[in-house]
């Protein structure tokens, strides 16, 4: 079923069926204000648009008309106010040709491929989308306050150290308190104090104004090009290396420091691995850890914790409970000697547990040191 105002934005230009009334042909100037008995009963489709958007008013519909285009609501506005009285009999006949009309349409489009690609969100690409507005030219059709409202701050704080002072105190302005102090914290304290003061400097500014720096900003951010990765480089070459054996991973990361220290920092602060649980893990989450980590799996990732592993080991079973640690040593010693493989897999396990209970906020990590 078709949105009214889609119904009604065709009356008000002037386009689609008139298949009840035919007035769309006979679009002359009609003197409304006359009696009413000398109305006539032939309208133009602007003004039957107009009495069906004066009628649903009110009846006290809730009407989304700055949907449509600016010329539109204009032309609507004109229209409404050289109007005056309408009889009973145009009244019904424009209700029932707006009836009509309706139900006689089976399926409604979007109308604009910006609305198109609004109906297509979560079902084709985001590059595809990025590919169509950009050979289309589509100038964003909605109101780009809410796109840009809607962005990361990391995104939206190039904008603001790139733009003058001026425009950056019209967004802060249109965001949410919060996120406009987050963004103003993150700035140099000269710069947030200009800003700052543009802001005292905003009441004059003119809606228009407003409204073009918003799509100013909207077009740049949708200028920026699309990532195929959301995560960091250093995080992703981090989780592979979170898996990957011992062996492996110090010969990577020596490689990493000759080629790039600063890179191979990054990595080895976003690496987490069976070694890191002392600094890592609060001891009051080790229970949370344990207990859905199968009993095996767990004894023999500590039995294969040796040498410079063991203070790992310790540092779980003090964080047991008393009996279930004893347990769990008598168990260690039976295993005996575990083959590093076997180790490396069940210590892995271990770690995906810990890692699957931080993403669901079961446990927080703690922080590495940035100049560790």
């Amino acid at each position: 079923m078709p949105n009214d105002m889609t119904i009604g934005a065709d009356l008000i230009q002037g386009e689609g069926p008139d298949q009840a009334m035919h007035y769309a042909a006979q679009d002359t100037a009609v003197d409304l204000s006359r009696p009413l008995r000398q109305l006539p009963r032939h309208l133009s489709r602007r003004q039957k648009a107009a009495i069906i958007v004066r009628l649903l008013l009110a009846e006290g519909a809730e009407l989304t008309l700055q949907d449509l285009p600016d010329s539109l609501q204009g032309e609507l506005v004109r229209q409404m106010s050289s109007m005056r009285y309408v009889d009973r009999a145009t009244l019904k006949a424009v209700i029932d040709e707006f009836v009509y009309e309706i139900e006689e349409i089976g399926l409604s489009f979007p109308g604009s491929l910006e609305n198109t690609l609004s109906v297509l969100d979560g079902t084709i690409s985001p590059a595809t989308a990025a590919r169509v507005r950009e050979l289309s030219g589509v100038e964003i059709a909605h109101d780009p306050w809410v796109t840009v409202s809607n962005t990361p701050v990391e995104q939206l704080l190039p904008l603001l150290e790139h733009e003058s002072a001026e425009v950056s105190a019209v967004l802060l302005s249109k965001l949410r308190t919060s996120v406009a102090a987050e963004l103003l914290g993150k700035l140099p304290g000269q710069t947030a104090r200009k800003i700052a003061f543009a802001v005292s400097l905003t009441s004059t500014i003119a809606p228009d104004v407003v409204a073009r720096i918003g799509r100013s900003l909207a077009e740049q951010l949708s200028d920026r090009p699309l990532k195929a990765f959301d995560d960091d480089p250093s995080e992703r070459i981090g989780s592979i290396l979170n898996v990957s054996p011992a062996t492996t991973r110090e010969e990577v990361l020596d490689g990493l420091e000759q080629e790039d220290t600063a890179f191979a920092s990054a990595v080895r602060r976003s690496i987490f691995t069976f070694a890191n649980i002392p600094e890592r893990l609060q001891p009051g989450d080790v229970p949370k850890v344990t207990k859905d980590v199968d009993q095996a799996v767990l004894v023999t990732a500590l039995a294969a914790a040796t040498g410079d592993l063991e203070p790992v080991a310790n540092f779980i079973l003090d964080a047991m409970s008393k009996r279930l640690a004893e347990g769990i040593r008598e168990e260690m010693v039976e295993r005996g000697t575990v083959k590093a493989p076997e180790g490396d897999a069940a210590m892995n396990e271990v770690i995906a547990q810990i890692r699957l209970l931080e993403s669901e906020g079961e446990i927080t990590l703690i922080t590495p040191d940035e100049d560790d």
